[in-house]
């Protein structure tokens, strides 16, 4: 079915993140009317997401309201809605209110939620982290452990308390293991009266072979080291088999700690598999090269949703990738508009970062490699540099740099049910 031509084409994106935002806003001059539909009403900055769960920064400072990012965009209108079906048939996104939206085009970058690997169970027992919820809840069952802690007289039980344990290496896992450290060697240190917060014991269990497994080995390398110098006992090649209210089992150990968390996996979102097409083994969409569905030219799927490889690579599910694709998705709605091919995407690396710690990181890109402190400043900068508003900058750099001073974090805030483990 062409686009109705007695009115200009409706683009539906379903998703305010990375992708589906960079794509809106590229298409501001298009001769388009575009829809963004978000179940939350804000942008989200991830890669600063575990910053709040470790009460770094407060969530506002990573986030900023989608309105306000459009205002000035005539041709872009904002729903907060949850999409409950989509029929690319009869070309229309249903809402979990009943509502209906027409479209000509769809962006469906809807991100991606956790995988507990065949154990939907485990969610209410080790939180992930993908948005401000999460990360609340996180926070306050760290800063809530530590004071069930201070209030538990049998030393065995105040163990259990200050044991930590983060499932899975990858950067959101080495972030939250050397954040969580610090919090307990420097922030909390003279804080309680009956327990000591320097004695908590922070465990990062991978079931692969190394840390940050995207790095090379020997970036991997000296992110464990760094890890380590933090006080994290790093675990590898150790499967999690078990997980209760009391600890978990980890090959077969039995570890008694009363606070997971849960890094080690994404899971596509369900938005997917309602396309009609091919997905992987994750549920990521498999898409043509120009990141539209195969037979179905008018929807296009892009982030962690999408299925891609560029120059014979798969493109990894990073925000910088997210943002490539949204930018390239309004490229080629402006060819299709244009009636000209559309052109392929290409990914282009601008190499990973990860932080461990205070002044402790590790970059990779191309052929530069740097750890340590040049790393941290190469991170800090590029961090705030991509954050979306001036004043989120300037929020996050005067917290940065009293942190970096003082050690203290301000926004230990506990509230709602988070501290009850």
């Amino acid at each position: 079915m062409p686009p109705n031509p007695n009115r200009r084409p409706r683009l539906v994106v379903i998703g305010g993140g990375f992708a589906g935002l960079w794509a809106v806003r590229a298409l501001a001059r298009a001769p388009l009317d575009i829809v963004l539909i978000d179940r939350c009403n804000h942008h989200l900055f991830q890669p600063l997401l575990y910053q709040v769960a470790t009460a770094g920064l407060s969530a506002p400072a990573i986030a900023a309201p989608l309105r306000h990012i459009l205002r000035r965009q005539a041709n872009a209108t904002v729903l907060m809605a949850d999409v409950s079906a989509i029929d690319t048939g009869t070309r229309q996104v249903r809402c979990s209110d009943g509502a209906t939206l027409d479209y000509d085009y769809l962006l469906v970058a809807s991100g991606a939620a956790h995988a507990y690997f065949g154990h939907p169970e485990w969610a209410g027992l080790a939180p992930g982290l993908k948005t401000l919820n999460d990360a609340m809840a996180i926070r306050g069952r760290i800063l809530g452990a530590f004071e069930q802690a201070e209030r538990c007289p049998d030393p065995q039980a105040r163990s259990a308390w200050l044991t930590i344990a983060i499932i899975g290496a990858g950067p959101t896992g080495v972030e939250l293991a050397g954040t969580v450290a610090e919090i307990a060697r420097h922030t909390l240190r003279s804080e309680f009266r009956h327990s000591d917060p320097t004695q908590a014991r922070v465990m990062l269990i991978e079931a692969g072979g190394r840390v940050l497994p995207a790095f090379d080995a020997v970036m991997s390398a000296k992110a464990r080291l760094q890890l380590e110098k933090l006080g994290v006992e790093v675990r590898l090649g150790a499967a999690v088999s078990a997980i209760d209210d009391e600890g978990l089992v980890v090959g077969n150990e039995r570890l008694q700690a009363r606070t997971v968390i849960w890094a080690a996996g994404v899971a596509a979102s369900p938005l997917g598999a309602m396309l009609g097409a091919p997905c992987d083994r994750s549920g990521r969409v498999l898409v043509s090269e120009d990141l539209s569905l195969p037979g179905q030219p008018e929807v296009f799927v892009a982030g962690d949703l999408a299925s891609v490889q560029s120059a014979g690579r798969a493109v990894p599910g990073t925000a910088p990738a997210a943002k490539q694709m949204g930018k390239h998705i309004a490229r080629v709605l402006q060819q299709r508009l244009r009636g000209t091919q559309s052109s392929a995407f290409r990914y282009r690396d601008f190499g990973m970062l990860a932080t461990i710690g205070r002044m402790a990181a590790v970059i990779q890109f191309g052929r530069l490699r740097l750890s340590g402190l040049p790393a941290w400043w190469f991170w800090l900068a590029a961090h705030v540099y991509f954050l979306i508003g001036f004043r989120n900058r300037l929020v996050v750099l005067i917290d940065w740099a009293w942190a970096y001073w003082t050690h203290e974090r301000y926004a230990r805030i506990i509230f709602g049910d988070h501290d009850r483990p």
